[in-house]
């Protein structure tokens, strides 16, 4: 744990030093975001925190971030997509039954990808061990985003093991999302989340096993 966590403090302090505008972290509330958001806070506490605000999260979800955005006295941003639940709904359907992906691209992609041009380095809980698509995560990855933007992507977690992330977050005594008590390993939009079908995988309990990217980590491009 000394090693790994001393190397995620630097590369988070010389990402945030050297960058050339502001930094934003994006944030779902799960365990390895809370450990990048513990440490980012330290160097600085007002960091703009990107929630993606789908309208579909649990409410379980909802009650942890507003507990830990009052308690870190965080500065959450939720970003919304052009659509309410309803609206969408009432022209498409219920897209997380039918086109999961493009439920996904209308409330978190397109979302996201706006935001992010008001910065030049973006923080994320990334790590390899999540899923097969992420095996050759790098800590840090220049990106191109959909505006011709290049942005600094940093994943101060990426060779963290699951058993680490947690070992943080009790060393810290910062407390957890309650679902991971009730058995839930990856935690996203209720409609698309259940427990892991593979025990082996964490994320094999997203989108009924259809996928296992939301988009938001392969909407941009290596720069």
């Amino acid at each position: 744990m000394p090693d790994i966590l001393t190397s995620a403090e630097s590369l988070i302090a010389e990402s945030l030093d050297r960058a050339n505008g502001p930094a934003c972290l994006t944030c779902s509330f799960q365990a390895e975001d809370m450990v990048v958001l513990a440490l980012a806070r330290k160097l600085e506490p007002r960091i703009p925190v990107l929630f993606l605000e789908t309208g579909y999260h649990f409410a379980a979800t909802y009650a942890y971030r507003d507990r830990m955005a009052a308690e870190w006295n965080l500065n959450l941003v939720n970003l919304m997509p052009e659509l309410s639940v309803p609206q969408q709904e009432s022209q498409f359907g219920i897209l997380y039954q039918t086109e999961p992906s493009r439920c996904c691209a209308m409330r978190k992609v397109e979302p996201l990808m706006r935001a992010l041009d008001d910065y030049s380095v973006w923080l994320t809980g990334l790590r390899r061990e999540q899923s097969p698509t992420r095996a050759n995560l790098a800590e840090i990855e220049p990106h191109r985003l959909p505006s011709g933007r290049i942005i600094r992507k940093v994943n101060p977690l990426a060779l963290w093991k699951w058993n680490e992330v947690w070992s943080y977050l009790a060393v810290n005594e910062i407390p957890h999302l309650p679902l991971y008590d009730e058995g839930y390993t990856s935690i996203g939009c209720e409609p698309c989340t259940a427990k892991p079908a593979d025990p082996g995988n964490p994320r094999s309990g997203r989108w009924g096993g259809l996928k296992l990217e939301c988009g938001i980590h392969t909407a941009t491009q290596g720069a």
